[in-house]
């Protein structure tokens, strides 16, 4: 590729490829895929990483909101989508765009049929949210046969299939509990079954569920972080590759003298005399204020620049002391190596948070 001259998020294909690849090799042939393209393809680029992933064969796609789902569908993607969120408001939109609601308590089921018999629309695919453990959206297993008596009513919807969360999965010290989030998720299923009569699709595993729980595969698994690069442990980490290289260029370089400060509030002071380089991104870009102060670092000419002062808005600071570098030259931010997990642990956080902040006003830049 040729180096950069601004900040850039190059997105590569073919490892996107790699990653999908992989974690179909753990799954049996007939147990379907979703593609979890929510957030903007964790802060990549929803639509290209969605048609990609639809010619390789992906049989879901799953976003949070409906409006990704109307951007996936306005940028000419076919393939089913899962709205994991849906919110009332935009029952009509998504109706419009043929998207899939995640129904997960008494009164979004309720508004949902109701909303649908207005328009008197039948059959129309809708996917059941319950909660093992997770706490954080679902019917509980005892809402069952309340599900089953609306359904009885209505002939607005089908139930595509029947979901729930793992709350720990990439966790072995949490396996127990994994394991029974996991049984009691067989358990609902079989209940729901036997109560509506025919048996939707079950999945229940995301990209650690995946790799640690082949017994929870079941019909169909959802797959986010996994695609992007990432595999939630050590051990998993070295057969993905990372699919985006975030890039940005030296813009000025300073000398600056002991005692002298850089940045707002003067947030470093230099205790000897040494070399600082600009760099045009800043936490509108997706660096946060967590970075700086001895945590992050960049990488220019194969060797590490660490971040210092406070992070500003559109620029950081780093000290290029010991590098051989000039104005203009190229900055890894991360990428394959360092990852962005490796960035983000240097300020205590993780890669989903580092990855989905890049702002939309980094230029993507697709590698085919």
């Amino acid at each position: 590729m040729p180096k950069a001259q601004e900040t850039v998020l190059e997105i590569n294909l073919k490892a996107l490829e790699h990653n999908f690849d992989y974690l179909k090799s753990k799954l049996k042939p007939e147990t379907k895929f979703i593609a979890v393209v929510k957030a903007y393809a964790y802060g990549s680029d929803s639509c290209e990483i969605a048609l990609y992933l639809e010619k390789l064969g992906v049989d879901y796609f799953a976003v949070a909101y409906i409006e990704e789902g109307v951007a996936l569908r306005q940028g000419g993607v076919t393939t089913p989508i899962l709205v994991l969120h849906p919110q009332i408001v935009n029952f009509d939109i998504l109706v419009e765009n043929r998207l899939e609601p995640s129904l997960y308590n008494e009164k979004i089921l309720k508004e949902f049929i109701e909303a649908l018999s207005k328009e008197h629309i039948t059959n129309y695919p809708v996917h059941i949210k319950f909660n093992t453990g997770l706490n954080r959206l679902g019917f509980w297993h005892t809402d069952v046969k309340m599900i089953d008596n609306l359904l009885a009513e209505t002939k607005t919807i089908k139930v595509k299939s029947i979901l729930s969360h793992l709350a720990a999965s990439e966790d072995l010290n949490e396996k127990i509990f994994t394991l029974n989030q996991i049984e009691d998720f067989k358990n609902i299923a079989e209940n729901f079954t036997k109560q509506v009569g025919y048996k939707p699709l079950h999945h229940i595993c995301n990209t650690s569920g995946i790799l640690n729980y082949p017994e929870a595969h079941f019909d169909m698994v959802r797959s986010g972080i996994g695609l992007y690069g990432f595999g939630n442990s050590e051990k998993e980490n070295q057969f993905f590759k990372p699919i985006g290289t975030l890039k940005t260029v030296i813009s000025q370089i300073h000398t600056i003298i002991e005692g002298e400060s850089i940045g707002y509030n003067r947030g470093y002071i230099a205790t000897e005399n040494l070399r600082s380089a600009t760099l045009p991104i800043g936490h509108a870009d997706g660096i946060g204020r967590q970075y700086g102060h001895g945590k992050g670092f960049v990488t220019i000419n194969g060797k590490r620049a660490p971040i210092m002062g406070n992070v500003c808005m559109d620029m950081i600071m780093v000290n290029v002391t010991d590098i051989d570098c000039d104005e203009g030259d190229e900055v890894i931010v991360f990428g394959e190596h360092p990852n962005a997990e490796t960035l983000a642990e240097t300020a205590n956080t993780i890669s989903y948070e580092l990855i989905t902040h890049i702002s939309q006003r980094v230029m993507r830049v697709i590698i085919k």
